[in-house]
This record gives C-alpha cells, structure tokens and sequence, in this order.
C-alpha cells in the first residue's frame, strides 16, 4: 500500500530544518539536490521498493533510462574540490550518479574522489555526507564525518562538521537502540559549542541527546538556551518550548515540525495543532488507490468534525491545476495542500515518502503512528486518540507550585 522512506518517527531530527528552511547537518554550505527518483534503487541503509508500491508515473521509462552515461569531462578544480586528476575524473563521476537518482553510487565515488586526492578533499566528504543522510546511512555519515573533521582549520568549520558527527551518531543511536551512540553524541554537541558559543541550534539537538540519556535538567537548559539565542529558527521555538515543560515528550516518536498555507489560506504549524488529533494523508490524482480511498477519507473528515480531530492531505501531483480540479469537483473539503516538488516536495521529504497513499496519525501530544490508508482499523484507532484528545483538554489545569513569599523591601 505505501512504503516509508526510513522512519518517519526519528527523520525529523535529520530533516524538519530542510523543510522549514531552517538548515541542518547535511544542508549547511550548500545542500545537495533533493532525491528526484521516486522510487529510488536499494543502497546503503535503504531497502528494495516493492514491485507492488505506487510511485510516480512513468516510473519504469525513467528506470528504463537508469543506465549511467559518460561523465563529463573535468573542468578546473573549484574551491575544496578535487585537484588530483584521478580524482577529479572520479568525483566527476560521483556528481553523475547523483545527477542520474543513484545516491548509493554517488557517496562510494565521493569518498573514492577523497582518498584520490590524498584524504584533503573537503567538497568530496560534503558531497558524500549528504548522500549518506539521503539515503539513511548514519554509519556512514559518522565514518565520513569522521574523516572530514581533521580537514577543519577554523573554529567555524570545526563547529560545523562536529555538528554534522553529532547529528549522525544521534540519529544512528535512536534508529538502533544503541545508547552509546547517542551517549557520544553529546561529547561532540559540547565541542560544536566549544568552536562556536553562538550555534544556536547545536542547543536544540544537544537537548535531545540529553532528553534520551535522561538527564532533564540539562535537557531543559540546552532547549531554554536555544530559545534565549536562536533568531533564525522559528519553527523550532513552539517545539522547544513544549520540549522546556515536558521534557519526556523530546524521547518520543513525534511528528515533524513544519509549517505551511493549505488550499484555503490558512497557515498551520504541526505545534499549533497540539491538543488535537492530526490525521495526514499523502496522496496524487494519478495514483489510483489514492482516487480510490477518498470516499474514506471522506467519510473520516465528516465523522470527526467538531471534534479535536485536523486532517490535512498533501497533494503530490505536478500539475497544481489537475490538483486543484480534482478537490473540487470531489468535495473535499477539510485542508488540502499542494506540494509542487512531488516526491522531491518539502512534505514529502519531511515525512520521508517515496510512495503513495501514504498517511500518518499524529496523537494530541504530537506522537505520530504510521497507518495505511483504507487500513479497517485505522477508524477505530482515531475514534481512540481523540477520546484521549478529549480527556485531555478536560483535564483540570495542574496547580502552579508553591512558590517562596518574596523578601520583604
């Protein structure tokens, strides 16, 4: 029915900054193009795509055009590329593969194009971290920015691959329930702070780590810290602040922020529908069990209204006018939004969705279940998260505690 490109529930930490324009570890000095394959080929990290998931249209014509054609020829080295002339052919290569979808490729020629050229090729190692975060190598974007650190001369450019090491041992860690990994995290967290005070967002995530390895208090510092410095991120606040007053909620599985105007104009944040059970719902006109569930979908919207209860589908198609014909004309009226890149869209990366129908149910707290669109039980399972929404809301507020009288003047 649908497949989800990694796991949604940790992808955030990786990616929500790309959608909300914020920067991340593979997305500072420039990010590599977004994966234009929509079903791309089994690579490092990566399982095979079922025959049976839906893709994109004229999905076999593209594979039929996979085969990888000469690289071109090697133009004069620019800034940290390449200047060894094996190297140079190799890393030409590696943009290449990129160029054509294949990711797993493109990393194996960048780190060769390195090793080429002595072990000093900067954009070689920033090329293939990013295609290791693309394709949910962690391992290897540990290894690769392990390799990359010792090419670091200024505090800035030390601060900036040690939050890229940071961020893929976390990562690596939670998708493999290995502590360690997340426990080392922090070291270099710490370091990015140590090169550079004013890395604001090395704040946030290092409240992750610390949220993980249970450590609250600091947790709660690190996220208040981040509040206090950051002027760039403002998606990030509303989480951050929720993360100061529950700190157990930065240890689970929740939604990516984003934020975006649906069909109708209205601008919404995931964190400004906390409180409220968020159904989401990737889909296309010319996937036809996407077609073929609206009816459900329909029938869902209109058994939930009124109550704590959002849904949003995000369209998928490239025409916007197909898109925008087919809501009409079919009554669906509660939030639509058109994400024009498709596959390679800012949702769609987000969320980590390389097929179709895809849907995710995100409880009141902003914990997200993956569930399968048509799937008989997911009725059931909402009609239970937004009694829980209910209960919530009812809850008598907690009393503030009891605060020392202030000294007299």
């Amino acid at each position: 029915m649908f497949r989800i490109h990694g796991s949604v529930t940790h992808r955030w930490i990786a990616i929500a900054a790309l959608a909300a324009g914020i920067g991340l570890p593979a997305a500072a000095w420039g990010q590599a193009d977004a994966p234009q394959a929509t079903n791309p080929a089994a690579g490092a990290g990566q399982a095979a795509v079922p025959a049976a998931t839906v893709g994109a249209p004229n999905a076999g014509a593209a594979n039929a055009d996979s085969a990888k054609a000469e690289p071109p020829a090697a133009e004069t080295p620019k800034p940290k590329e390449p200047d060894d002339p094996k190297a140079r052919k190799t890393f030409a290569s590696a943009i290449d593969w990129e160029r054509h979808g294949h990711d797993d490729a493109a990393m194996d020629d960048f780190r060769k194009a390195n090793k080429q050229d002595g072990g000093h090729c900067w954009e070689c190692l920033h090329r293939a971290y990013n295609m290791a975060i693309k394709l949910d190598a962690y391992s290897d974007a540990v290894q690769i920015a392990r390799d990359w650190l010792p090419m670091a001369q200024s505090d800035l450019d030390k601060a900036q691959v040690e939050f890229r090491l940071a961020s893929a041992l976390q990562e690596q860690g939670i998708r493999e329930k290995k502590e360690k990994y997340v426990a080392e995290s922090a070291d270099n967290f710490k370091a990015t702070l140590q090169h550079d005070p004013k890395f604001a967002r090395a704040h946030y995530y290092y409240g992750v780590t610390l949220a993980r390895l249970h450590q609250d208090d600091a947790a709660r510092a690190e996220f208040s810290a981040f509040l206090d410095e950051d002027r760039k991120n403002p998606t990030l606040h509303p989480r951050a602040e929720r993360f100061v007053d529950h700190v157990e909620l930065a240890r689970a599985t929740m939604a990516p922020p984003f934020s975006l105007i649906t069909m109708d104009g209205q601008h919404i944040t995931m964190d400004s529908l906390a409180g409220k059970v968020v159904l989401i719902d990737f889909w296309a006109t010319w996937c036809t069990p996407c077609v073929n569930a609206v009816p459900h979908m329909r029938y869902i919207a209109k058994k939930f209204d009124g109550q704590p209860f959002v849904m949003l589908s995000v369209g998928l198609d490239r025409n916007e006018a197909d898109w925008m014909n087919f809501v009409q004309k079919n009554g669906m009226t509660w939030m639509q939004y058109h994400d024009a890149g498709g596959f390679s869209g800012r949702m769609a990366n987000l969320f980590g969705v390389h097929a179709i129908p895809a849907t995710f149910s995100i409880d009141a707290d902003g914990v997200v279940e993956d569930q399968r669109v048509g799937d008989a039980e997911i009725e059931g399972k909402l009609k239970k998260m937004v009694a829980h929404a209910v209960e919530m809301a009812n809850r008598p507020p907690q009393p503030a505690a009891d605060k020392p009288p202030e000294a007299a003047n």
